[in-house]
């Protein structure tokens, strides 16, 4: 991932979870985690986004929505796996109409759901990061 030195600004999309994560990620908003005071945020238009945080196991549906997300995200630019659905592991991986998760994640947050303040962690270690992101 490229080095982002103020701000990580994140484009969210459920490709088709079961709402654990979604939990989890409102909880990072709230006074005990802060994540905007760390330099995160959701935005609403990927035209405005770093990364891509994907939570579910990729729906039948989801798919070319997840894409068009993807394809509207100007470089450099992040994917984010967010929780075992999104990285390929969870428990509707064998589910008729899933397609194994986020495919090339440049970061991925495991757990179902994941403890929000281990995530916070994890994206915070992400921000400082060097590696350039995969386009």
């Amino acid at each position: 991932m490229s080095h982002i030195r103020h701000s990580l600004q994140i484009r969210h999309v459920d490709a088709g979870s079961c709402n654990g994560c979604e939990q989890e990620l409102t909880a990072l908003t709230s006074a005990a985690y802060d994540f905007q005071h760390v330099g995160l945020d959701w935005v609403a238009s990927p035209r405005h986004a770093d990364a891509l945080l994907v939570t579910g196991p990729m729906s039948d549906p989801m798919v070319r929505p997840v894409e068009r997300v993807w394809a509207a995200i100007p470089s450099p630019k992040w994917r984010i796996a967010f929780g075992d659905c999104a990285a390929g592991c969870g428990v509707f991986q064998p589910a008729y109409g899933t397609h194994g998760g986020l495919p090339e994640a440049d970061l991925v947050i495991r757990g179902c759901p994941p403890e929000p303040g281990a995530a916070l962690q994890q994206l915070r270690d992400a921000m400082r990061s060097t590696t350039p992101p995969q386009s």
